[in-house]
C-alpha cells in the first residue's frame, strides 16, 4: 500500500509509504492522497490532518521516469486527479494540517509546505525546489505562497537555485516551524496535532477559512500562471535534457 491511513484522538495521519521511489508521487499516490484529503475534509470525527512519510524520505516529488512518459508515450494514461488534484484538494482542504518532514522534500515534497498550516522537520531532512535544474516552472502556487510565507528573497533562492535547504536553514526562514531529532519528529507534531484536535471543530475550521480566504484567488492566479509557463516548457529542450539525464543515471 503507497498510502497508510491512520486515526487516533481526531488526528488522521497519512503517510506516504512508497518506499521503492522514495515515496515520490506517480499517479496512483496522487490520487490516493487528493481522495485521503477529501475524506478527512468530509469526516466530522477528523478535527486534524498529519502527513509524513516513511523511510529517509519525506517526498521525492513527482515520479520523473512519468514525468517523461507524460511527455514522449501517447499511450500514457494520467490518473483520475493527479498533480492539478492533489493541489486542488490542499488548497480547498478546511481543518488544520500539519507537516511532519521526516526525510528529504523534493519538489511537491517541499512546495506542499505552502498550505501546511504547521510544519516540523526532522534535523537529518532536507529540501530542494528542483524546478530550474529541470528545466521548468514553479508548481502548487509556490511562487505566490513561498514569498508569502519566507519572504521574496529567500523565496527567490529556494525557487530558482535548485540548491538543498537544510532544516535549521529552513526553520530560520520560516518555511518550518519547529526542528526536532528524528525520533522526536512525530511525536512533536503529534502531541501539537492532539493539542488542536482537542478544540472544537467548527471554530478550528473558521479559524482557518479567516486565515486562508484572502490568499484563495491569489493562489488561484498564481497556479495558473504557473501551469501556462510549465506547459510551455515541458518536452522544451532544458527539460527533455534533463529527464534524459535522469534516466540514463537510473539505468
Amino acid at each position: 500500500m503507497t498510502l497508510t491511513i491512520t486515526d487516533d484522538n481526531r488526528v488522521r495521519t497519512l503517510t506516504l509509504n512508497r518506499l521503492e521511489a522514495l515515496n515520490a508521487f506517480d499517479e496512483a499516490l496522487y490520487d490516493a492522497t487528493t481522495d485521503a484529503l477529501r475524506a478527512a475534509a468530509d469526516d466530522a470525527e477528523v478535527s486534524v490532518l498529519l502527513l509524513t512519510g516513511t523511510g529517509r524520505s519525506f517526498s521525492a516529488g513527482t515520479d520523473l521516469a512519468e514525468m517523461q512518459a507524460m511527455v514522449t508515450d501517447p499511450d500514457f494514461t494520467p490518473g483520475k486527479h493527479g498533480f492539478i488534484g492533489l493541489v486542488d484538494a490542499l488548497a480547498e482542504f478546511p481543518k488544520p494540517l500539519i507537516c511532519a518532514v521526516n526525510g528529504f522534500g523534493i519538489g511537491i515534497g517541499a512546495t506542499i509546505l505552502g498550505f501546511a498550516d504547521l510544519a516540523f522537520m526532522a534535523t537529518t531532512a532536507r529540501l530542494k525546489c528542483p524546478f530550474t535544474s529541470l528545466g521548468v516552472a514553479p508548481e502548487a502556487a509556490s511562487s505566490y505562497l513561498l514569498p508569502q510565507l519566507i519572504g521574496r528573497q529567500n523565496a527567490a533562492w529556494v525557487l530558482m537555485s535548485s540548491e538543498w535547504i537544510g532544516a535549521q536553514e529552513a526553520r530560520e526562514m520560516g518555511l518550518v516551524w519547529k526542528v526536532c531529532e528524528p525520533d522526536d519528529l512525530l511525536p512533536e507534531a503529534r502531541r501539537h496535532a492532539e493539542v488542536l484536535a482537542s478544540r472544537p471543530l467548527s471554530s478550528l475550521m473558521a479559524v482557518k477559512r479567516t486565515m486562508t480566504a484572502p490568499l484563495v484567488a491569489e493562489v488561484a492566479a498564481a497556479r495558473n500562471r504557473e501551469n501556462a509557463c510549465f506547459a510551455e516548457l515541458m518536452g522544451g529542450a532544458a527539460n527533455a535534457s534533463a529527464l534524459a539525464d535522469f534516466n540514463q543515471a537510473k539505468s
